[in-house]
């Protein structure tokens, strides 16, 4: 059984500071109490494409494994190994980024696409991002019964960790947007 959630955002943030806190989410001090599911990131690859622009990045991400403690022990780990792949258009302003679980194959399959656009109404101004998140969980053969209520477990982790990654952006954003005040600020 797969299920899948889709949640939209609105920074009212320009596409830029958005984008570049994105970059900065993980990397951020600040952040480690907020994002501490999230133990490890490390870019694998990233490739600027000359003739089109876009920017291609792929990175690991090292995160405590959903779901209950008693299935960290059936499983026998309580991390998963995921893969971030991302492209930046700069022409037609536009964030991609996609994250599918490596690790934990046969018990679950995590995918989560993240898109930032600027918004239609003000696209100079404001951002959406759109989430897109499916889970499945693999019914174990012992726990076949317990399968939804783990799943239901995962989807509300991942909800909860999508709520706290907003708060960080949100954050990020208005350091950025402080940053930048300051900086206009010196040079008149």
């Amino acid at each position: 059984m797969v299920k899948a959630y889709k949640q939209e955002h609105v920074y009212k943030h320009p596409w830029e500071r958005v984008t570049s806190a994105s970059w900065r989410k993980f990397a951020d001090p600040e952040n480690k109490s907020t994002l501490s599911h999230v133990l490890e990131v490390d870019t694998l690859n990233r490739k600027l494409e000359p003739e089109s622009g876009k920017l291609y990045t792929t990175r690991a991400l090292k995160i405590h494994a959903p779901g209950p403690w008693f299935v960290h022990k059936i499983v026998g780990q309580d991390t998963c190994h995921c893969v971030e792949s991302t492209v930046v258009d700069g022409q037609t302003r536009s964030m991609q980024l996609t994250t599918r679980n490596v690790s934990l194959q046969k018990f679950i399959e995590v995918e989560e696409k993240i898109r930032y656009d600027p918004h239609p109404e003000n696209p100079s101004m404001w951002t959406i991002c759109r989430q897109e998140t499916s889970i499945k969980i693999k019914p174990f053969s012992a726990l076949a019964s317990m399968a939804e209520k783990v799943e239901q477990r995962c989807v509300d982790r991942f909800l909860q960790n999508s709520v706290k990654g907003r708060e960080v952006m949100e954050r990020i954003c208005k350091y950025l947007e402080a940053e930048s005040r300051a900086t206009r600020g010196m040079s008149i």
